[in-house]
């Protein structure tokens, strides 16, 4: 029997402003547990809010960058819960009258471009961190008490792992491009819940679980895959789905229950009498629009339009702020652009997940050590021919040791292609000499043969040959007359 999964997500995202949103304590990742506290983060008797008003300008950007309506009055309000790392007792956030509403953001896929509605965008205070030690057992952070959050909620428009993924990076993008976030997913700066349901197409909404605090593309992908096959196999054994949050068990890629999911009134939301209403001016709204640079979707089809760059290859190249920046100050130093951007999306990006310690999947731009210019003069050598594929491969990863010019590397490491006839040739008869049991066989039909010819042969140049020029002059010979 077939069945369709139907997901919705809820994304917290950490505003990047220097204070926490109700108090003047640092918002500072990394730094020792509870040395960034103060009475009202700790939610101590008697401290009140006083509302940080860069976080408010961050979370109204990231509203227009995702073409949400902007309320001009909204307000804060308690959510009404108990745990262990949430001092007050309640969260001040937004349930009533939210800063943003009814926006919307388009993605790719393989199976082609879908538009995911955003239902709201509400700011909100974090709740500390639980650290769990098997030598003092579980102790509590406050450190994160009371950071600036913004909370995305989407429309239940997604349909698959992929599709989901590919929103956040989107998401990503946006938000970075923007300013609004450094939404580094493995600090918890960007976190996801992911709210899934079964259904058979054309049926009504199941009942959904929501999986917690996923913090990585891959653990989205895998949790709803395995989310997936779970309530299926419920459904097909004849039993039901209960609304329920779940975990994600990175290790054995399974999910399992925590506890039963709550519905809005057992919050028992009551606007906070703590904090005024939040009322938006034109001049305001009109100078943070004015701050909203060209985005991820803007920069896509100008890469497409002016550089004949493929959607995927340009998706790839926008996903990340400092990589457009990257690839634009390259290519205005480049002759031939499409071949920087393959280069880019090809070699450099795996030469930056090789240096990906971490293995966070994230292209930080603090492991892109070489230089726009100098990519771009390797790209041009290789586009020229002067090197080929295989040592165009040598002289990047030695870019990433150290930056230089390719020029002078090549040229002092003797890696430019060979392309000299004469040389070629003897370079050809040489390796028919030293492999005549090769030779044998591709005259005896076995075609395949002339590949390890090609091997022997790149092998005796180190790789410096013109692939095209070295074939030739195989042939040749293989096949006098």
């Amino acid at each position: 029997m077939t069945y369709e999964m139907v997901i919705g997500l809820e994304t917290h995202v950490e505003l990047r402003t220097q204070t926490k949103i109700f108090c003047a304590c640092p918002n500072a990742y990394g730094a020792q547990p509870n040395a960034c506290v103060c009475p009202v983060c700790m939610g101590l008797p008697g401290a009140l809010p006083v509302f940080n008003r860069r976080a408010l300008e961050l979370a109204v950007m990231a509203g227009m960058a995702l073409n949400c309506r902007i309320h001009r009055h909204s307000r804060f309000d308690r959510k009404n819960y108990f745990y262990p790392d949430l001092p007050k007792a309640y969260q001040i956030s937004q349930f009533y009258h939210p800063l943003c509403e009814g926006g919307w953001l388009d993605i790719q896929t393989a199976a082609g471009s879908r538009r995911v509605g955003i239902t709201r965008i509400h700011l909100e205070e974090d709740a500390g961190k639980l650290v769990h030690d098997e030598k003092n057992g579980t102790l509590i952070d406050l450190n994160r008490c009371g950071v600036p959050l913004i909370e995305i909620v989407t429309e239940p428009d997604l349909r698959t792992a992929e599709e989901a993924a590919a929103y956040l990076r989107k998401l990503r993008a946006v938000l970075t491009y923007t300013g609004v976030s450094d939404c580094r997913m493995n600090e918890g700066s960007l976190r996801c819940d992911v709210n899934l349901s079964v259904r058979k197409p054309g049926q009504p909404l199941g009942v959904r679980t929501e999986m917690k605090n996923l913090n990585s593309f891959q653990s989205v992908q895998r949790a709803i895959e395995a989310e997936f096959r779970r309530q299926t196999e419920v459904l097909e054994a004849g039993g039901e789905v209960v609304q329920e949050t779940r975990r994600f068990d990175q290790r054995t890629g399974r999910t399992s229950g925590m506890r039963r999911k709550e519905n809005s009134a057992d919050y028992r939301y009551f606007p906070d009498p703590d904090l005024p209403e939040i009322v938006l001016d034109d001049e305001t709204l009109s100078r943070l629009q004015a701050q909203i640079p060209a985005l991820p979707d803007q920069r896509r089809e100008r890469y497409m339009s002016a550089y004949g760059l493929s959607a995927y290859t340009a998706e790839q190249l926008t996903s990340q702020r400092w990589l457009a920046d990257y690839f634009e100050e390259a290519a205005a130093q480049c002759a031939d652009v499409p071949a920087l951007a393959n280069l880019l999306v090809g070699e450099v990006f795996a030469q930056l997940s090789l240096r990906d310690t971490q293995k966070t999947g994230e292209r930080d731009a603090s492991l892109m050590t070489v230089s726009p210019r100098s990519l771009a003069c390797l790209s041009d050598m290789a586009a020229q021919g002067r090197v080929n594929s295989s040592t165009a491969k040598t002289i990047l990863a030695a870019l990433f040791e150290r930056d230089q010019d390719p020029e002078a590397y090549a040229q002092a490491h003797d890696l430019f292609t060979l392309t000299d006839p004469v040389a070629l040739a003897r370079v050809a008869q040489r390796a028919l000499e030293e492999a005549p049991a090769l030779v044998e066989r591709y005259r005896a039909g076995k075609t395949g043969a002339l590949k390890a010819l090609m091997g022997k042969a790149m092998g005796l140049t180190r790789g410096r040959a013109d692939p095209e020029g070295l074939q030739a002059e195989l042939l040749k010979r293989l096949n006098p007359g």
